[in-house]
């Protein structure tokens, strides 16, 4: 599959429009972002997957003042592969309301839906040691 400049630059916005959404609490909009049977994976936080759009919302809203009042999605890298989708890879920044920050790695999976492009997958992964952990051997 070949990917146009088009289809690319509707991809990582697709990626930055999340952030967006969920900071101004706009949750309502998440279709926009999302297939309806998408997976959120959180398991490297612990927690299991998320089924569908209406689970992720609800997250999100069960979080509450927990969530970061702040996303930033930067490092996109984006793959088209033979069967039609679409990889996805990026760096997320969250801040909290305290200062605080983390960051993450997202892995998506994106697909051309009827509305446009949709992540039908996505893994998160929390980014906590240097070099992905790994060390130097000689």
């Amino acid at each position: 599959m070949s990917l146009t400049l088009e289809d690319r630059l509707a991809i990582g916005e697709l990626v930055s429009l999340h952030g967006h959404l969920v900071d101004d609490g706009s949750l309502d909009r998440l279709e926009e972002v999302f297939t309806p049977d998408v997976v959120y994976d959180l398991t490297d936080f612990g927690q299991g997957p998320l089924f569908g759009v209406e689970a992720v919302r609800a997250a999100a809203w069960a979080l509450g003042g927990a969530n970061p009042v702040a996303h930033h999605v930067t490092n996109v890298v984006v793959t088209a592969s033979a069967d039609g989708r679409v990889l996805v890879r990026s760096k997320g920044l969250g801040i909290k309301a305290d200062g605080s920050c983390g960051s993450v790695s997202y892995d998506d999976t994106v697909v051309r839906t009827a509305g446009g492009w949709r992540i039908s997958h996505r893994k998160v992964s929390p980014r906590r040691v240097p070099l992905g952990g790994m060390t130097e051997s000689r």
